[in-house]
C-alpha cells in the first residue's frame, strides 16, 4: 500500500535577503547605483542604514562655511533689523543735529550709503552660500530618507516572506497529521475486515 503524500515537501526553503532585494529593486544587485547598492548590502549584513544627519553634515563644514551660516542666521533675525536701524538713526541724527558744522558724514551720508553698499555686498554672496549649504544639506536629508524607505521596504517584504512560509509550513503539518490519521484508519479498517471473520470462524459460530 502506498503511504499517503507527507507534508515535508511543502516546506518553503530559508528567505533569502538578496532575492528579497532583486525582487523589490527588479535589477542585480552589481548593476545598482552605488547608494542603492550600500543600502542592500546593510539590509543582507543586518545593519541599520540610520544615521544622524545634522551631526554629519555639521562635521563636514569648514570654519569659514560655518562662519557665514552663522551670519546668514544673524541677518535674518528682528534683532538685526533692530540693531541697525538704531544705528541708521544715530548716525543720522549724530551728524544732523549733535555735530553741526562738525560732522564727518553730513547729509546726503555719502560716507554712510557707502557703509551700507558695501555691506549689502559682502552680505548677499554669505548669504547665498548659506541657502547653497541648505539645499544641500536638505538634499543630503532626502537620499537618507530614500535609503531608509528601501531598507524598510526591504524589512516588510522579508516579513511577508517568511510569514508566507510559516503558513505554508503550517498547512503541511496540517497535510502531515491528516495523512496519519487517515493512514491510523485505514489500519485499523484493515484490522477490523482481517480479523474479524477469522476470530468467528475459530470460535465456531457462524459470521453474522
Amino acid at each position: 500500500m502506498n503511504k499517503p503524500h507527507t507534508g515535508r515537501s511543502f516546506s518553503a526553503a530559508r528567505v533569502d535577503p538578496r532575492q528579497t532585494a532583486h525582487k523589490l529593486l527588479r535589477a542585480e544587485i552589481e548593476r545598482l547605483p552605488a547608494d542603492e547598492r550600500a543600502v542592500i548590502e546593510r539590509f543582507i549584513a543586518r545593519r541599520s542604514v540610520s544615521r544622524n544627519m545634522v551631526r554629519e553634515f555639521e562635521a563636514s563644514l569648514s570654519f569659514g562655511e560655518r562662519l557665514s551660516d552663522r551670519v546668514a542666521a544673524v541677518g535674518g533675525t528682528w534683532t538685526f533689523i533692530i540693531v541697525f536701524l538704531v544705528v541708521l538713526v544715530a548716525w543720522m541724527a549724530l551728524n544732523s543735529y549733535l555735530l553741526v558744522g562738525k560732522s564727518f558724514d553730513p547729509y546726503p551720508y555719502i560716507l554712510l550709503n557707502l557703509c551700507l553698499s558695501c555691506v549689502a555686498a559682502i552680505q548677499a554672496p554669505i548669504i547665498m552660500m548659506s541657502q547653497n549649504r541648505a539645499s544641500a544639506a536638505d538634499r543630503m536629508h532626502a537620499q537618507h530618507d530614500y535609503e531608509v524607505n528601501v531598507k524598510s521596504e526591504l524589512e516588510i517584504m522579508q516579513v511577508h516572506e517568511k510569514l508566507d512560509e510559516m503558513r505554508e509550513r503550517d498547512w503541511a503539518a496540517l497535510v502531515d497529521a491528516q495523512n496519519r490519521q487517515i493512514e491510523l484508519l485505514q489500519q485499523l479498517l484493515e484490522r477490523i475486515t482481517g480479523i474479524g471473520p477469522s476470530s468467528a470462524h475459530e470460535s465456531g459460530e457462524d459470521p453474522p
